[in-house]
């Protein structure tokens, strides 16, 4: 068992179990509410999550790609977002493993751990060897799934690498 809370203690949580996936998601929707290059969401079934401390509040956003609900609960005192739950997939509950007390407790290991929207990831991030990257969402539509890219070596992003993940999203959307 492995717990987590807000910055200031107010809201406390606990998973039972290790991740399904750790989603490493370089969407501009996690860009701005990590304030990071990527947000790193560690994936568990919603029967292994609970909440033994606070209650959060719910800020709802409509996702850009699938047009879904996103229920992001935060602490209304300091502030922190501590997980997600979401209309597109109800089982899960995506935590911001940051709000982890021990932030290193889970194996990242190619996996268990996905890359998700290369084509909006800053220039200058660093993507592991090894590791799938997908151009956007695992699920670009429903029920039809992107091809991943596995770099060879640690690969930094630049603007031709975007510029190809852009194109490759553009032909898939052009075919469905």
């Amino acid at each position: 068992m492995q717990s987590g809370q807000c910055l200031c203690g107010a809201l406390k949580f606990q998973v039972t179990s290790e991740p399904k996936d750790i989603i490493n998601c370089h969407c501009n929707f996690c860009q701005r509410a990590t304030g990071s290059a990527y947000l790193v969401e560690t994936i568990f079934d919603e029967a292994n999550f609970d909440q033994v401390r606070g209650k959060p509040e719910v800020y709802q956003h409509q996702s850009a790609g699938s047009g879904k609900i996103i229920y992001i609960h935060f602490c209304r005192k300091c502030g922190t977002k501590t997980h997600m739950l979401f209309e597109r997939f109800p089982d899960i509950v995506g935590v911001f493993s940051g709000t982890f007390e021990e932030t290193d407790w889970f194996q990242r290991t190619a996996e268990n751990s996905l890359h998700f929207f290369l084509s909006s990831a800053p220039k200058g991030t660093v993507l592991p060897a090894g590791f799938e990257v997908f151009d956007g969402h695992y699920w670009l539509s429903e029920g039809v799934s992107d091809k991943p890219q596995v770099f060879d070596e640690p690969t930094i992003v630049t603007d031709e690498i975007r510029r190809d993940s852009r194109d490759r999203l553009r032909q898939h959307e052009e075919q469905t």
